[in-house]
């Protein structure tokens, strides 16, 4: 099983950025997708997921309006679009696969939001 994440980067504020995680050794199609974040010294939070189908989505306060997930159940790929990035998005990334009973990380992306 693998998540891999990538897109991170070095961004100004204001800047845009899209996260890919692409996931493999297992049915992608059945699991709920979440992508987190974590700063150092702060707790992981959920910034946004969506159902396996694709159809449901749900975000932080702190993202809505200017982030957006997706999915590709064909490519086996999650996605996250970053618009009007602040500094206080900056964290590392992580994506997650979650069905009852099981759940898959990936190692995580660093996005740095900084002029």
């Amino acid at each position: 099983v693998q998540l891999v994440e990538s897109g991170g980067g070095l961004v100004q504020p204001g800047g845009s950025l899209r996260l890919s995680c692409a996931a493999s050794g297992f049915t992608f199609s059945r699991y709920d997708m979440s992508w987190y974040r974590q700063d150092p010294g702060k707790e992981r939070e959920l910034v946004a997921q969506i159902a396996r189908a694709g159809g449901s989505t749900n975000y932080a306060d702190s993202v809505k309006g200017r982030f957006t997930i997706s999915r590709d159940n064909a490519k086996n790929t999650v996605y996250l679009q970053m618009s009007s990035l602040k500094p206080e998005d900056t964290a590392v990334y992580y994506c997650k696969a979650w069905r009852p009973a099981n759940e898959y990380w990936g190692q995580g992306t660093q996005v740095t939001v900084s002029s």
